[in-house]
C-alpha cells in the first residue's frame, strides 16, 4: 500500500444507478485509514437505496476494517428489506472475501449483469 504523509491512499468511490439499484464502483485500496469513506458511501437512510451493488473490479486491496464495514452494511440493508451484492472481484480480493467467509453473508457475482438479474 502506498501512503503519503502518514495517511492511507484514498479509495475512489463512484456512485451510479442501474435498474433502480445503487451501484458503487470502488477502486484503489480500503483499509483502516480510509474505511470511513466506504462506511459513508454505504450508509442507508431515507434518501439512499437499501439495495446496493458494489463493483470491485478495480479494487486492489481491502483489510479487516473494510470486511467489517461490508458485513455491517449488509446487516443494515437486510433490516431495511434490502441487500448488498458484490461483483467483479479481482482474484486477490476474492481470496480475502472467501477466506473470511464474507461470501457466505454477501452474495458475489462474476459480472454486473448476473448481480442485477439474480
Amino acid at each position: 500500500m502506498h501512503e503519503t504523509a502518514g495517511q492511507s491512499a484514498r479509495p475512489m468511490i463512484k456512485q451510479a444507478t442501474a435498474a433502480g439499484i445503487r451501484v458503487l464502483a470502488l477502486s484503489g485500496e480500503v483499509d483502516a485509514g480510509n474505511v470511513h469513506l466506504l462506511r459513508q458511501a454505504l450508509r442507508i437512510d431515507g434518501t439512499r437505496a437499501s439495495r446496493t451493488l458494489l463493483d470491485l473490479s478495480a479494487l486492489a486491496f481491502l483489510d479487516a476494517s473494510a470486511i467489517s464495514a461490508l458485513a455491517a452494511a449488509q446487516r443494515d440493508a437486510a433490516s431495511a428489506d434490502g441487500w448488498i451484492r458484490l461483483e467483479s472481484l479481482r482474484a486477490t480480493v476474492q481470496r480475502v472475501v472467501e477466506m473470511v467467509g464474507l461470501d457466505t453473508v454477501i452474495p458475489c457475482y462474476p459480472t454486473l449483469r448476473q448481480a442485477l438479474t439474480s
